[in-house]
């Protein structure tokens, strides 16, 4: 197994700097279903291969250049791996502005160096949907408020590029649906979802060069 991984990993790494590991709670401990179960909602959590694996994989490569996906319910031991590895996290500022925001590891003021920050990702809303759709009256206050200003739906997309661009975070990625702007029509994917995912796709006459240049000004704007 290790042999098949090894050259799968070497494979991926001539097309990526990096490579995320998603759901990567489950390399600590995974939820286990009984085979015959119609739903996951009866299990057991089973220790997963942990530290063994990565030092396996230290034993093969000079470095692991990592991202764990480490979104949703994590446990201390989780986050002590991640630190052990220094694998970077992710941070998604579309989970920052809940009642505890001033506690909310999302939330731009509790940003570390050490991660991958997304506005949002392909499981979640874009931001104008969010916005419009989604985010209640106090959800958009406490957004407004962290953005020092209130705005509108046309506006919100470039405001939280901007907000994840001047953030600590090593690394920001702006979905392309928030660099044009665009609503909930342009979403890619809803979990538990099966039909009506992954159609969206970009029209080269959106491509313009004024969004080329305004994006070109941020990331020289923020060292990016």
């Amino acid at each position: 197994m290790l042999a098949i991984l090894h050259d799968g990993y070497q494979f991926c790494l001539k097309f990526f700097d990096h490579l995320r590991l998603d759901h990567f709670r489950g390399f600590v401990d995974y939820w286990e279903v009984p085979l015959g179960e119609k739903t996951a909602v009866n299990g057991n959590w089973v220790k997963g291969p942990g530290n063994d694996f990565f030092d396996r994989l230290l034993g093969r490569f000079q470095s692991l250049p990592l991202i764990a996906e480490d979104l949703g319910i994590i446990t201390d031991q989780v986050r002590n791996t991640i630190v052990h590895y220094g694998f970077p996290g992710m941070k998604v500022l579309l989970f920052a502005f809940t009642e505890d925001i001033a506690a909310n590891p999302y939330a731009p003021h509790n940003h570390i160096p050490n991660c991958i920050l997304y506005t949002g990702t392909h499981d979640n809303n874009t931001t104008r949907g969010w916005f419009e759709s989604e985010a209640g009256e106090a959800e958009k206050e406490r957004f407004f408020k962290c953005l020092g200003r209130r705005v509108s739906g046309e506006e919100v997309s470039w405001e939280m590029s901007r907000m994840a661009l001047s953030s600590v975070a090593n690394v920001a990625m702006i979905p392309l649906q928030d660099a044009l702007g665009l609503g909930q029509s342009a979403r890619m994917n809803i979990p538990s979802i099966a039909d009506g995912n992954w159609e969206w796709r970009v029209l080269p006459e959106q491509l313009k060069p004024e969004l080329a240049d305004q994006l070109q000004g941020l990331a020289k704007k923020y060292l990016r």
